[in-house]
């Protein structure tokens, strides 16, 4: 079962400042059945869909050294990377990248930026 970690704005922040910070978008999970050069080559068709959606900012992809991947996303408001979130399983739900995951490891979220350097 994935793990879904909501990380809210403080309930007193105006909406306005909700959609306008920064936020981080992490994905930790481990794969099943390929390595992590197949199942990058296999996210061709997501890549080219993050690249359309709204506040799309930044995409890495890393194996971690447990061999777990972490797929980190930086989007211009928390409010792009969730909508981008249910999009992704609603408009590209027959992906190969979905098989490529063991579901049960999943570990997401989408966090506002506090602090930024560089």
């Amino acid at each position: 079962m994935a793990r879904i970690i909501d990380y809210n704005m403080h309930a007193d922040a105006p909406r306005s400042e909700q959609r306008v910070m920064e936020a981080v978008e992490i994905t930790t999970f481990r794969l099943r059945g390929c390595t992590v050069e197949q199942f990058i080559d296999a996210n061709a068709g997501v890549d080219a869909w993050l690249r359309r959606q709204p506040g799309f900012r930044s995409r890495r992809i890393m194996e971690q050294a447990d061999g777990s991947v972490a797929d980190v996303l930086v989007w211009a408001a928390v409010s792009d990377g969730r909508a981008a979130a249910d999009g992704l399983m609603d408009e590209l739900a027959d992906s190969p990248v979905h098989n490529l995951i063991d579901q049960r490891t999943v570990c997401w979220s989408v966090s506002p930026v506090r602090h930024s350097v560089g």
